[in-house]
């Protein structure tokens, strides 16, 4: 095991949050951003990560004696991006964070579901975006077979055991309020318990059509349901 992480390509960090308590549920945690994603959704938050030959922001040993400094301080180290299993070192990378100590966490669009079931045994939590109903995915992501792959890596997730949240980012240019409702019975009827939804607003969105009974209705289907309102 040595050998093979010595031997690792070092991952390519595109910033680094110190702390937060929002990202990796219960802990205290920093947040590792991987530059490079293969998808082009229209509302992306982090638009400066998705080029993956970008210069990057630190170098992966950088991270490390950060993070050696902050042994008993935080409980937890959370990769996001971009999309971190676009990176062949992610699991290199993951095994020696969990070697120091921490706990691990991966925000990730599934577009590489056997990567992603590879990597579970290593991870704590894990924060799926599911961009939409299947037959909208494509047009979100503007890439061809996103839908079959993310719902793959939702499948496996689910069977794995390790905790998670599905999350998905919504306004109603993206698809129907119900398309919305549907997708909420999608997940149920996978076994999805813990969803959040978050509210996509720009100056070019459009805006909520949910009413409060609808919401209300959307909180009964699952054990735990998050509305993340913009700022």
């Amino acid at each position: 095991m040595a050998a093979e992480l010595a031997n690792a390509a070092p991952l390519r960090v595109g910033g680094l949050t110190p702390l937060t308590s929002i990202d990796f549920p219960g802990r205290l945690a920093a947040v590792v951003y991987t530059q490079g994603c293969p998808w082009r959704c229209s509302y992306c938050h982090n638009p400066e990560l998705l080029d993956a030959n970008a210069p990057t922001a630190l170098d992966w040993p950088q991270v490390l004696a950060f993070l050696n400094k902050r042994r008993g301080l935080l409980d937890g180290v959370v990769f996001s991006g971009g999309e971190p299993t676009l990176q062949g070192s992610l699991p290199a990378a993951l095994q020696e964070v969990r070697a120091m100590g921490f706990q691990t966490a991966l925000h990730t669009g599934g577009m590489y579901p056997e990567r992603l079931s590879a990597l579970l045994p290593w991870l704590d939590w894990v924060g799926l975006d599911i961009k939409g109903p299947q037959q909208r995915c494509d047009a979100i992501t503007t890439v061809p077979g996103s839908a079959a792959k993310a719902w793959q890596s939702l499948r496996c997730l689910l069977d794995s055991g390790v905790a998670y949240e599905c999350r998905t980012t919504w306004h109603a240019g993206l698809f129907s309020t119900a398309e919305l409702l549907a997708l909420a019975d999608d997940l149920t009827a996978l076994g999805v318990t813990h969803w959040a939804l978050q509210e996509c607003r720009t100056p070019e969105t459009m805006a909520w059509h949910l009413t409060p009974d609808q919401l209300a209705l959307l909180g009964t289907k699952f054990a735990a349901f998050t509305l993340r309102r913009a700022a």
